[in-house]
């Protein structure tokens, strides 16, 4: 089994990076090869369009832009398992993951109807951001649904998990952030995160052992 594990965010010690890092080893628990990738070390661009991957004589579910990106497509359709921790910006995914998952599945929509790909890659998604759980379930869950479904188009399993209400920093007081209560914010890291590092731990392990 190969689980490829991405962290969308821009932080790579911070909270999604942490989540990621227990998936990670909730794989490796199983016995799953993995491979770790932070997203925003690569240099890439949404898809430019160029519709090489739609051409007929061209191997499918493969992206030709020359990038750092198109080798981590490849190496997406020959695994078995997908982990990605999303950090949530301004009430939408981080753009670095849009354009990602732009080019991810792109590759496997069929213009002549349906799908390229035919093998089966399950999917976990792990969303973190400082809005708390209440918000999360009345105005992102929904919305959010709308693009999970892209990743029907991998034909496996697709598990959801939301880690809310994060710590931003660790020192509020250097920051103009009055809006938030420092005090909620550190008991709710003191008490939730741990849970939320079991579950994404237990998601590594679930997913990747199907």
């Amino acid at each position: 089994m190969k689980t490829i594990v991405v962290n969308a965010s821009p932080r790579k010690n911070w909270n999604t990076a942490k989540l990621m890092k227990q998936a990670q080893k909730g794989a490796e628990s199983v016995g799953a090869e993995t491979e770790y990738i932070d997203l925003y070390d690569l240099d890439f661009t949404g898809c430019r369009s160029c519709l090489i991957c739609k051409m007929k004589d061209k191997e499918r579910c493969k992206c030709f832009w020359k990038d750092d990106l198109s080798p981590l497509i490849e190496k997406i359709y020959e695994a078995d398992t997908l982990l990605i921790g999303i950090p949530i910006y301004m009430g939408e995914p981080a753009s670095q993951y849009k354009a990602f998952i732009e080019r991810l599945i792109f590759v496997a929509l069929s213009y002549d109807g349906g799908n390229y790909f035919e093998g089966k890659i399950n999917v976990g998604l792990i969303y973190t951001m400082n809005a708390p759980k209440e918000y999360y379930e009345s105005d992102y869950k929904d919305k959010f649904a709308s693009f999970e479904g892209l990743f029907n188009f991998l034909n496996g399993k697709i598990d959801i998990y939301p880690s809310c209400n994060t710590l931003q920093v660790n020192d509020y007081s250097k920051y103009n952030m009055g809006i938030f209560d420092e005090e909620n914010k550190k008991k709710s890291n003191d008490e939730q995160f741990p849970i939320d590092l079991e579950e994404a731990f237990k998601m590594g392990a679930n997913l990747s052992s199907e």
